[in-house]
């Protein structure tokens, strides 16, 4: 008897899956292991998965495999935060950060799973509260200028003690996850997913100071908007979920350990060199 006796699918909205579906429908059926799907996903392949709600497959799931990229990947871990259940990552598009394999490679690692022939790292998230909402993101929250309204003017005080104002197209808080991500694209560091801390990184800044913080998951982070911003867009992992205004605020905590990623030999150093293009970079003689 294997660890895994039942499967949880994630799909893209619009990636192809079905050869992906057809190799796990196929490894389950000779090991009498139960696959489930969301039942808007899996209804639109001809396929044999048992459709079921969100709160069934992650009671039910022993691993939970995502088909698609990164944003797929990020979606999963919100949907199975809190639990121990795995999380595999099947790359559908381009190398993502977070996908582990490739379709070619499905029914080797279920079956490497299967025998606990795998490691599991786990993910920090960082979640905050908008309104009646309790929001959490794996990435990044980040507050967002409109197009032609003002730049986004926020204070940032870390641990009660304010910091530093900053005027900037946006202001990223953002977890070592997501230090490859907007937080990389607005000049932030690049930060292990061993090391649990939280970036606070200014976009494209106007301000004289313009670094990134780097602050330890113990500490509350709480970004105010002063009375010269403009009215910003909250973006949960990329997704726009609400708007702030002057005198708004949201205080922004860490989530140790929120999601589990299955790993199988890649480091995240070699999966940065190739999707940053580490190997284009000036080479010591």
């Amino acid at each position: 008897m294997g660890m895994v006796g039942t499967v949880g699918l994630v799909l893209h909205p619009q990636r192809d899956s079905k050869e992906a579906i057809d190799i796990i429908l196929g490894w389950a059926a000779g090991r009498d292991v139960t696959v489930l799907g969301l039942p808007e996903e899996v209804g639109r392949i001809d396929c044999s998965a048992v459709a079921v709600d969100g709160e069934t497959l992650v009671e039910r799931a022993d691993l939970v495999v995502s088909l698609g990229g990164d944003g797929t990947m990020l979606r999963t871990m919100r949907l199975i935060a809190g639990r121990g259940t795995p999380v595999l990552g099947v790359n559908l598009g381009r190398l993502g950060f977070l996908a582990e394999i490739d379709v070619a490679e499905l029914s080797e690692t279920l079956s490497a799973i299967d025998h606990n022939r795998h490691t599991v790292e786990p993910r920090m998230a960082v979640r905050t509260r908008l309104g009646n909402q309790e929001l959490m993101a794996f990435n990044d929250i980040a507050l967002v200028r409109f197009p032609g309204d003002g730049l986004a003017a926020v204070t940032v005080t870390a641990a009660g003690n304010p910091f530093v104002n900053y005027a900037a197209d946006a202001v990223i808080v953002a977890t070592s996850t997501g230090s490859t991500a907007y937080s990389f694209s607005a000049g932030g560091p690049v930060v292990s997913p061993r090391v649990e801390a939280v970036l606070v990184v200014p976009a494209a800044a106007h301000s004289a100071f313009n670094r990134a913080l780097v602050l330890p998951a113990d500490e509350e982070v709480r970004l105010e908007l002063l009375p010269s911003s403009g009215q910003l867009a909250v973006e949960l992992d990329g997704r726009v979920v609400g708007r702030l205004g002057p005198g708004d605020r949201i205080t922004v905590t860490a989530c140790p350990g929120a999601a589990k990623v299955v790993r199988l030999g890649t480091t995240f150093y070699e999966r940065a060199r190739r999707k940053l293009r580490v190997d284009g970079s000036a080479e010591i003689a």
